[in-house]
């Protein structure tokens, strides 16, 4: 008999030759499931091979893999709770240590203010840094580090800059103070730094009941049903603790809460992380670029309106500060970049492949 005919006879033997590196490697059928259909393989596609849905199929290319001995068990035991302790630890850390910062510039002046703001912005930087790096937060991706990093001090001076530069100013460099030449708002800053912890808690979430439900599934649209609403729903949880811990430290701070800065970029960095964390890095790392290349935009029209002739550069952001105030900048920005990762996040993050780590959640 041809090897045609053996092929036509046996079309799954044909689709595991293909596949052959990852039927060798897959631990489980669930495994193999993803990625089939991270290679475009469909339930309708699994039909002609005779089987009713791409996990049945999975299933038999698993079961005829040639094995010499049977494969160790995999590990089904939880981490260690020192493990996990200290992820838990490093979830809270950037949030203790930029309260600490606070409190710190809240009980000083002069130089040993920007001592205190340098060193709580170094210590939080190498806290997030540590807490993005191990736990439900850790992904082997990069993604664009320095325009978060410049979103963060967007919200942290972006605001006060908007209106001291539409005021003529700024007069002078920012001191730590809401009411200097060029006010400085904590309240949000301090909010998303708190929000590590729950943002680890909804990764977490996500990541565990999303493997149960590929364990459970028997079909691709089956199982995207399902995730959809626990994305929607693991999503709205950190909404709603951001937006708790927006008002905590608006109250404590004596600060206006910043409820739509804190909130459309908490959405943004959350969204941005997941799919991050599950395998798809290129749409954060350009939405993150253009929402800070839009901030940074903004601020350069005000100072080149003011250059002879060119003060029609600076009327759109006037305008937009007329009708919504200095947070509307950030808001937009911020706003679209999430509302984008949001409705990718729906179509990437509910398929089989972005579940199938065979690792236990950290």
């Amino acid at each position: 008999m041809s090897a045609a005919r053996r092929a036509a006879a046996d079309p799954v033997k044909a689709l595991m030759h293909r596949h052959r590196d990852l039927c060798e490697r897959a631990v489980d059928p669930l495994e193999i499931a993803a990625g089939l259909e991270a290679h475009g393989v469909t339930d309708r596609t699994a039909a002609r091979f005779r089987h009713r849905d791409v996990f049945s199929l999975a299933e038999e290319m698993y079961a005829r893999v040639p094995r010499d001995t049977d494969p160790p068990p995999h590990p089904t035991d939880p981490p260690t709770p020192r493990a996990r302790a200290a992820s838990i630890v490093l979830a809270l850390l950037p949030g203790a240590l930029c309260a600490s910062a606070a409190a710190g510039l809240r009980l000083t002046d002069g130089r040993t203010r920007l001592t205190v703001a340098a060193l709580g912005v170094l210590a939080v930087s190498l806290a997030l840094r540590a807490a993005l790096r191990r736990g439900p937060l850790a992904a082997t991706a990069r993604t664009g580090g320095i325009w978060t990093c410049w979103l963060a001090g967007y919200a942290l001076l972006g605001d006060g800059l908007l209106q001291a530069a539409l005021a003529g100013g700024p007069d002078g460099l920012p001191d730590g103070t809401a009411d200097g030449p060029w006010p400085v708002t904590v309240a949000p800053v301090l909010a998303l730094a708190l929000a590590c912890a729950p943002a680890a808690a909804s990764a977490r979430l996500l990541a565990v009941r999303a493997r149960r439900r590929l364990t459970a599934s028997r079909g691709l649209a089956d199982f995207s049903a399902s995730v959809r609403p626990l994305l929607l729903g693991t999503f709205a949880l950190f909404m709603a603790a951001l937006t708790a811990l927006a008002a905590v430290t608006g109250a404590v701070l004596g600060e206006p809460a910043a409820y739509p800065q804190a909130l459309t970029l908490g959405a943004l960095l959350l969204l941005a992380r997941l799919l991050t964390v599950h395998g798809h890095a290129y749409a954060p790392s350009l939405v993150l670029t253009a929402t800070a290349t839009a901030e940074a935009t903004a601020l350069a029209t005000l100072f080149a309106g003011r250059l002879p002739g060119c003060g029609f550069l600076a009327a759109p952001v006037e305008a937009l500060v007329d009708l919504w105030g200095p947070a509307g900048v950030p808001t937009i920005a911020c706003g679209a970049g999430a509302l984008v990762l949001l409705v990718h996040a729906t179509r990437r993050l509910t398929r089989a492949s972005a579940h199938a780590s065979t690792e236990p959640p950290r």
